[in-house]
């Protein structure tokens, strides 16, 4: 019997998801010291294609609840990403976006492990 790998798929969101989120509260904070940092929206766009990556992998396995709050959390996030590419405007829905993520991957790890024990 092959073993799933939605768990894995799980924790990666998890983990990118929450790092996305700190980035995202933590470097604003870090541009005020003199260190010569600026904020790369290309960065932000690492972080949302590796959550594509990993919802791609786990919506079609998991329930409606969990599929769309992982659908609305990335739309969210894109959203947010390609208007700060394009229009340079940064929009707080990436917070909301980050949040919904590390929800959605964490109610789906729990599914997943409920169901398989």
């Amino acid at each position: 019997m092959k073993k799933s790998t939605t768990p894995f798929y799980d924790i990666l969101g998890i983990s990118s998801a929450t790092i996305c989120l700190v980035h995202c509260l933590v470097f604003p904070l870090l541009t005020i010291l003199p260190l010569g940092l600026s904020h790369n929206p290309f960065i932000d766009l690492f972080f949302a294609t590796m959550g594509l990556f990993a919802i791609f992998k786990i919506i079609n396995k998991s329930s409606l609840l969990i599929s769309t709050v992982l659908i609305i959390s990335m739309a969210l996030i894109w959203i947010s990403v390609l208007t700060e590419l394009f229009l340079d405007i940064h929009l707080d829905l990436i917070f909301i976006g980050g949040i919904g993520m590390i929800v959605g991957h964490f109610l789906n790890y729990k599914n997943h492990k409920n169901s398989n024990h």
